[in-house]
């Protein structure tokens, strides 16, 4: 720990110190803008740790850091531990283990009593000022808006406008960028001043910089705030609009993976300074005078309000152990009950499905239903570095983990089992020239319904129209998931379009292998193999790609399962393997399919394509993927308030009606309750009841002598769970600040950015209320991560210290990691495994 002082990298060096002042001015500056973690568009929904770019510091240090900048709470709430530990969830051996445990304890001297006292005490941190705080001084400022809230909401509403591309029928300029889109909106916007009682804010704007590089010197040397807190002051700033500074960050974080930078933080940055030239143009010489000579009296203290808050927020860093200890006691039980494996016969089918934690109930019912069956876990993309252009699009939308970025294209053709290339062709032509046609009415109908004056008769015309998808509202039908990327495809074709990977044979054949090494395929192959990507079905929900696959930047697998399907089926491909010492039998045969995961159906796709032998093979298998179904929605009807002793058939009705409802807030619980990541064989977790809590990726160390499959799932889907397990931590921990607050009242913004609750203030990032709580109590528990890997100590430690991210998440306290050393579990502390001992405390 480094006292949590807010001192800035670029200050500690010689260098640094030789930089002119308006070098250091820019470095600060972008020191500020790269504590912002990106958040994705609402069409391509991943989960994200809002603290992504903070985990170069101990959690604790960032909890105190987030806690006196911007208010936000990082560990549970005080109340949260209090009903855990009152219910009987955290018991007195976790808080004990989390004493001895925690790093900082001992030599704080913490006892339990201080721990359970804190929990009686208000959890209110030490915060730090800013400029507009210390302007803000009117005694009518209760009647009306906050100056924050007043500048958030105009600040909002002019990035609602600069980065929409679809919602608005017009767009004003923004060639000159979003500072400059924003001076002149001002400039015409007169109701803002009447929110902040300053009905003569429109005379002041000629103070204003010209530029966002001038507004960000301007006010950094008006404010004359000592320089090792520059950059916490201007990261505080930017917290006060932290939705759409995340928005910015992901439009620089697209940037760079075509080599370019992106100026729209920077220029948010400015703008949210440059109001402090406004304001300060709004006060008499004595006002200016005091708050900033109160301002710079407090940033002199930031030094120690922040170690301040770093030290009251121990007990709550003991309690955030001890909920992750109530939780891990129970999973190392749960693993430890695992006996050796027996040797089994060459299974019938295998099943690949998507590490997701909504797969962890399917597989072990298709296990018991099917004994012949094996599944596999494997990252949901399959290992498609691909992105993919639906038929007769320009759309180009990735589909692989936001992490990377494709390098290999996907488009769709139309063809069956008895065509050559010259009809698949024409089939292709036929079924772009329909959808285009159905996209012109379309286009021409959206068009009349926004002409002035329209609204009226619009509706009168198409008035059933809107009866007909009421209806369904009212009384959901029972229908199964839709493709939505088949909108506008004639019927005839939806079953045989299909899509293709524009690559050539030798890069097919070096994919397959890669894939087929990473899912352990090399050998041992079935004659039936499944490749099952997931997708939630939900109607009317603007966060709906958050429930798809994460892997698959939230899209659903489809795409990706059949690509690969199709790869492995190719004989080219299957002939090109031989050479790499791959042999897939002839009687062996792939089969894409997609998990729906508010029902839990899984279907086939292309199966007209299947060799005849093979379709009774398939046949016999649906009734398996029914019954194994029926298991996974009996043991989730609970938690969805429908009766699990239902008949099967009632039961599926019952989960179909909540997918097509559209005024259901809870179609399905997602990624809820996420807790654990094993990367192991499947025998270590076979028929274990893990309650849906865990990802399972399978690895198997012996095939993997020099560690680097080990190594791309420690720097890949481990960084993917630990997204997803710290968007659902924040998102409960602070609902207010990292969560995106209530369903109901969410409005859409731009098309896909994200939304606003209600109709202003900041972007909201992050869950809903309702993906979290369901309306009595939490659903989801904000545990840390654990993950449990299989494979040699020393193998797992030279991955650590290879790569900084991964040594930042576990020395950091951002991730817990545990190995097996035969049977035995091993936790990983500060560079040395210790065997698990829950019982006694160690």
């Amino acid at each position: 720990m480094d006292s949590g002082l807010p001192v800035a990298d670029y200050q500690n060096s010689e260098y640094a110190a030789a930089l002119s002042w308006e070098k250091r001015v820019d470095a600060a500056c972008q020191l500020a803008c790269d504590a912002i973690a990106p958040s994705w568009p609402l069409d391509r929904a991943i989960a994200v740790n809002p603290y992504w770019k903070r985990i170069q510091r101990p959690i604790r240090e960032v909890a105190a850091r987030m806690a006196t900048l911007g208010n936000i709470h990082v560990f549970p709430s005080r109340e949260y531990i209090q009903e855990a530990w009152q219910s009987g969830r955290i018991q007195r051996q976790d808080l004990d283990y989390a004493i001895k445990n925690l790093s900082a304890a001992p030599t704080a001297s913490i006892t339990a009593d201080d721990c359970i006292q804190a929990l009686e005490d208000p959890s209110v941190y030490p915060k730090l000022p800013l400029l507009i705080d210390m302007l803000d001084d009117d005694p009518l400022k209760h009647t009306r808006l906050s100056w924050r809230q007043a500048i958030t909401h105009q600040v909002s509403q002019t990035c609602a406008a600069y980065f929409d591309n679809s919602q608005g029928g017009w767009h004003p300029s923004r060639e000159k960028g979003l500072y400059a889109f924003w001076r002149e909106t001002i400039t015409h916007d007169h109701g803002v001043g009447v929110l902040m009682g300053l009905p003569d804010l429109g005379k002041k704007l000629s103070a204003l910089p010209a530029t966002a590089v001038e507004a960000e010197r301007w006010v950094l040397n008006k404010l004359n705030l000592p320089e090792n807190a520059w950059a916490d002051y201007l990261e505080a700033v930017l917290l006060t609009v932290n939705g759409w500074a995340s928005w910015c960050a992901y439009q620089a974080w697209q940037a760079k993976f075509d080599e370019k930078s992106d100026p729209n933080l920077r220029d948010l940055l400015a703008i949210r300074l440059a109001w402090g030239v406004i304001l300060l143009q709004c006060k008499d010489d004595r006002s200016i005078s005091n708050a900033l000579t109160s301002l710079k009296s407090a940033w002199q203290e930031a030094e120690d309000v922040l170690k301040t808050s770093y030290e009251m927020l121990l007990p709550d860093e003991t309690w955030q152990m001890a909920l992750d200890s109530a939780y891990q006691r129970a999973l190392a039980s749960t693993l430890n009950q695992q006996t050796t494996p027996k040797k089994e016969r060459q299974p019938e089918i295998q099943a690949a499905f998507c590490i997701d934690v909504r797969s962890e109930p399917m597989r072990r019912a298709l296990e018991q239903v099917h004994p012949h069956l094996e599944t596999i876990g494997f990252a949901g993309f399959f290992g498609l570095p691909i992105s993919y252009t639906p038929l007769g699009t320009n759309l180009n939308r990735p589909q692989l983990p936001g992490l990377l970025a494709p390098s290999m294209q996907i488009n769709e053709q139309v063809f069956t089992a008895a065509c050559d290339e010259k009809n698949a062709d024409l089939l292709t032509k036929n079924a772009i020239e329909f959808r285009h046609n159905q996209f012109a009415r379309a286009t021409q109908w959206e068009s009349t319904s926004r002409l002035p004056n329209a609204s009226f008769s619009f509706v009168e015309a198409v008035g059933f129209g809107y009866l007909a998808k009421l209806k369904n509202w009212i009384s959901p039908p029972q229908k199964t998931r839709t493709n939505k990327d088949q909108v506008g495809i004639a019927k005839k074709y939806r079953a045989t379009t299909r899509p293709r990977l524009l690559v050539s044979t030798n890069q097919k054949i070096a994919l397959a292998a890669q894939v087929l090494h990473g899912l352990g395929l090399d050998k041992n192959f079935a004659p039936l193999i499944l490749l099952v990507g997931h997708g939630s079905q939900s109607e009317n929900n603007a966060h709906a790609a958050g429930l798809d696959c994460g892997a698959c930047c939230g899209q659903t697998g489809e795409v990706n399962a059949r690509a690969l399907a199709n790869l492995l089926n190719d004989s080219a491909v299957r002939g090109g393997l031989q050479s790499r010492g791959v042999y897939i039998p002839t009687t062996t045969v792939f089969v894409a399919a997609l998990h729906n995961t508010t029902t839990d159906e899984i279907e086939g796709f292309d199966l007209d394509l299947l060799p005849k032998d093979k379709h009774a093979h398939w046949q016999k298998l649906e009734s398996a993927l029914f019954e194994a179904g029926d298991l996974v929605r009996r043991e989730r009807a609970a938690s969805l308030n429908i009766e699990p002793k239902w008949d099967s058939a009632g039961l599926l009705k019952a989960m179909r009606k909540r997918a097509n409802d559209g005024a259901q807030t809870r179609p399905e619980w997602g990624l809820a309750g996420n807790a654990a990541f094993i990367i192991a064989p499947r025998h270590r977790t076979k028929n274990l009841i893990l309650s849906g809590r865990t990802f399972l990726h399978n690895y198997d160390a012996s095939k993997d002598a020099d560690g680097s499959l080990l190594e791309l799932l420690m720097t890949a889907p481990m960084l993917v769970t630990h997204w997803i397990n710290w968007q659902y931590h924040a998102s409960t921990c602070d609902p207010k600040h990292m969560g995106c607050g209530n369903k109901v009242l969410h409005n859409v913004v731009g098309g896909n950015i994200g939304v606003f609750e209600g109709n202003g203030g900041d972007l909201r990032i992050g869950l809903s209320k309702q993906s979290l709580h369901n309306g009595k109590k939490w659903m989801h528990e904000p545990v840390r991560m654990t993950v449990v890997i299989d494979a040699p100590a020393t193998t797992i430690e030279h991955i650590i210290y290879k790569h900084d991210v991964v040594w930042q998440l576990v020395e950091h306290g951002w991730i817990h990691l545990w190995c097996y050393e035969g049977d035995v579990l091993k936790r990983y502390v500060h560079g040395m495994w210790r065997e698990l001992a829950f019982n006694e405390g160690a």
